[in-house]
């Protein structure tokens, strides 16, 4: 299956496309908010394994309704090393089924789920995760990489 294409601005208002990344691997998450424990753990973790994906020839990249000064602040903060996207209205979150209803203490609203894709040099999703618990998650990315 084709992953859906994008075009969104990055940290710094860069336009960052899906086909900026010919010839590589993406690994595409999408996560609740910057700076919450859980998001951090989780791009703080994509940040320590950084050099390892890229010697698979893969990039990594984050998703979330943030804004780019949001980004910036956190990406400073906890000097993360990838690219943190900003999809306000929601439209690729939607598009990789990334939204949805969720639980929280017995409280239901809709957010974003934290979800993982990991799409091939052809511009396929070839696996993804749903309902991430971000302790080890990039562990299991990168292993699933390996395996590929």
């Amino acid at each position: 299956m084709k992953a859906p294409d994008f075009s969104l601005p990055n940290q710094d208002g860069k336009e960052i496309k899906l086909q900026d990344f010919k010839e590589k691997w993406v690994i595409l998450y999408f996560y609740p908010k910057d700076d919450t424990p859980g998001c951090t753990l989780e791009a703080r973790a994509f940040t320590e394994y950084l050099k390892e994906f890229e010697k698979l020839n893969a990039k990594i990249i984050g998703i979330s309704a943030d804004n780019e000064k949001s980004h910036c602040k956190f990406i400073k903060k906890h000097n993360l090393k990838i690219n943190l996207l900003s999809d306000i209205k929601k439209e690729i979150i939607k598009k990789y089924g990334a939204w949805g209803k969720k639980n929280l203490y017995g409280k239901k609203f809709e957010g974003i789920i934290r979800s993982t894709f990991l799409i091939n040099p052809n511009r396929e999703l070839v696996y993804s995760w749903k309902k991430v618990k971000a302790e080890g998650h990039i562990e299991e990315v990168l292993n699933r990489l390996k395996k590929q």
